[in-house]
């Protein structure tokens, strides 16, 4: 799909890449008039009685050709560079689009560093690879051509040949070390992507790295990453060191058989000084582009290695795939799910198992459950995170796989365990950057999320920025800005997976009580460990172990004594205990 995508884009700009190969051609025909014009003005200096006139008219030409060289290379560079830069950028877009859409098992698979890696160092060397790498390809080929024509009819075609035996010896090397060069440029991409995988995971967890004492075992795990860039990296420089001194072992074997025998032509009189000049000047011309092939070769190696690395990325399936007669329709009716099982992608364990439940719209319902229960799991097949199965979670008596994702998502509110927050202000946070929210929106939700005030105490009120994933607010100030990101959407669904669990009880009790005057007519699903958090609730699920062991309202399920009545009493018990002690 990779390769697709930069066929679609070349096609799409064929227009400017035809204009600009056309004048990269014409740069190329122009830069090889030069030994011609410097031959023929070593010629006329070596008569006795030259005409002045002869030389100005050489010099003019020369600096035509100078500034004919700089025109068509600027006009062709702001076209195939420009291009390269814009499929950079289109290619990036792309990469970025496709991470949005991919599930959140690919990325159960994927290091964040790995995926850096792809978003920058890869395509930056498809970039050099269809950008510069391919221009002097182009002009290279165009130059060494016309060149080795000019030689021939500069001096003969036995001489052009015999000085250009060496080239093809060159071109085999810069082959066969492009084949190396390619298999350890991936080893490098490889060892890049650890790295940054190892410093963000670093960053990431500065706090509990610093709160064990582990910044030496971590700076020698860091170590060891490095090391091993270090040597794939050397491992390229003996590779590109290799070839240097051949090429210039070649070349200089050309020049002298060059100059064996053109010399002796020029002594004899067969050829004039100013051809065996311009010979050489063509020589030289030549010797640019076939130096420069191990570097083009290296980079079309590392660009190729790059685009299958991508591709890998971009033939990754989309497992959340639409119906073609998806419904557009916002989910706000009835939640009805029937003999749910689920296990996850490649796993055989089953996460819920047979789960039956109705949600009546503008109901309030409370799950509650220990760790591993499947709750979280449940609010993922909701959202459709993963694949749910034909018929088994309706909304509105609409097979949840037949609406529209964005649809079926935008008409939910989602506050997750582990509350993401943006390096942006509190303001940004809560419209998550939609202008389509007013200040006042943005204060009311605030306020229902009992963050309001702390936010005033801050210097820059709602205009503070909170540092990269909130670093700079604490747990349940987190909590709250995540949960009046929610509410300030006015969702038909508002989902809270454990998102209280930061929060004291006085507070949580004050959410609690803002919600069901806010919520009233709307659907609220509250996932918790405590008990506290769901005793409003309209109807309570017990889960355990991916089963419903019990439902009900509170005081049904008081009633009957069971595993909910059990916790209910350890965690009541433990709360007494509590104040007992700061009592005593």
């Amino acid at each position: 799909m990779g390769k697709k995508i930069l066929i679609n884009f070349i096609w799409k700009h064929k227009i400017s890449y035809l204009v600009g190969v056309i004048f990269m051609l014409l740069t190329s025909y122009i830069q090889t008039l030069f030994p011609r014009v410097l031959g023929n003005t070593i010629d006329v200096l070596k008569t006795n009685n030259f005409n002045v006139d002869d030389i100005y008219i050489n010099i003019f030409y020369m600096m035509i050709i100078a500034f004919g060289t700089f025109i068509t290379t600027y006009i062709w560079r702001n076209f195939i560079i420009a291009n390269a830069r814009n499929m950079e950028c289109h290619l990036r877009e792309k990469l970025f689009e496709h991470f949005q859409k991919l599930s959140p098992e690919f990325y159960n698979r994927r290091k964040t560093g790995d995926l850096i890696a792809y978003a920058i160092n890869d395509i930056n060397a498809v970039r050099m690879t269809f950008g510069p790498a391919i221009a002097r390809s182009v002009n290279g080929i165009v130059i060494c051509v016309i060149s080795i024509y000019s030689m021939t009819k500069a001096i003969n075609w036995k001489v052009t040949m015999l000085s250009l035996i060496p080239v093809p010896l060159i071109i085999l090397i810069m082959i066969n070390v492009g084949k190396i060069v390619r298999k350890r440029f991936r080893k490098v991409q490889e060892n890049f992507a650890s790295i940054s995988d190892r410093v963000q995971e670093n960053i990431n967890g500065i706090r509990v790295i610093k709160a064990y004492v582990q910044e030496d075992e971590e700076v020698e795990k860091f170590e060891e990453l490095n090391r091993e860039m270090a040597k794939s990296n050397l491992d390229m420089v003996r590779i590109s060191s290799y070839l240097a001194p051949s090429i210039e072992i070649c070349f200089t074997i050309s020049f002298v058989l060059n100059l064996i025998v053109g010399g002796n032509m020029v002594l004899s009189g067969e050829i004039s000084l100013g051809d065996f000049i311009a010979f050489n000047g063509y020589l030289t011309m030549i010797m640019g582009p076939v130096i420069s092939i191990g570097s083009i070769i290296s980079v079309f190696q590392r660009g190729m290695a790059s685009l299958n690395r991508l591709n890998e990325i971009f033939n990754s399936d989309i497992n959340i795939k639409e119906n073609e007669s998806c419904v557009k329709n916002k989910a706000d009716g009835d939640i009805e799910i029937k003999n749910l099982t689920f296990s996850y992608p490649g796993s055989k364990e089953e996460v819920l198992r047979n789960i039956n439940m109705v949600i009546p719209k503008g109901h309030t319902i409370g799950i509650i459950g220990k760790t591993g229960s499947g709750k979280s799991t449940l609010v993922n097949l909701l959202l459709r995170m993963y694949n749910v199965p034909g018929g088994k979670i309706m909304v509105n008596e609409i097979d949840i796989n037949d609406y529209e994702l964005k649809s079926l998502r935008d008409s939910f509110g989602f506050v997750p365990q582990d509350n993401f927050l943006f390096d942006a202000s509190i303001s940004d946070n809560i419209k998550f950057f939609k202008e389509i929210y007013q200040n006042e929106e943005v204060i009311e939700a605030a306020k229902n999320s009992c963050i309001f005030e702390s936010v005033m105490d801050f210097p820059q009120k709602f205009s503070t920025i909170i540092g990269e994933r909130g670093v700079s607010i604490s747990g349940g100030q987190k909590q709250r800005i995540s949960i009046s990101r929610a509410l300030v959407k006015d969702p038909e669904i508002l989902i809270l997976d454990d998102a209280l669990s930061a929060v004291d009880t006085i507070t949580e009790t004050q959410i609690l009580k803002n919600l069901k005057k806010l919520r009233m007519n709307k659907t609220s699903i509250i996932i918790a460990h405590r008990i506290s958090a769901v005793i409003e609730a309209d109807e309570i699920i017990v889960l355990d172990n991916g089963k419903i062991l019990e439902k009900g309202t509170h005081s049904e399920l008081m009633a009957k004594g069971g595993v909910y009545y059990d916790i209910y009493r350890s965690q009541f018990h433990e709360e007494d205990n509590e104040f007992g002690n700061e009592a005593s």
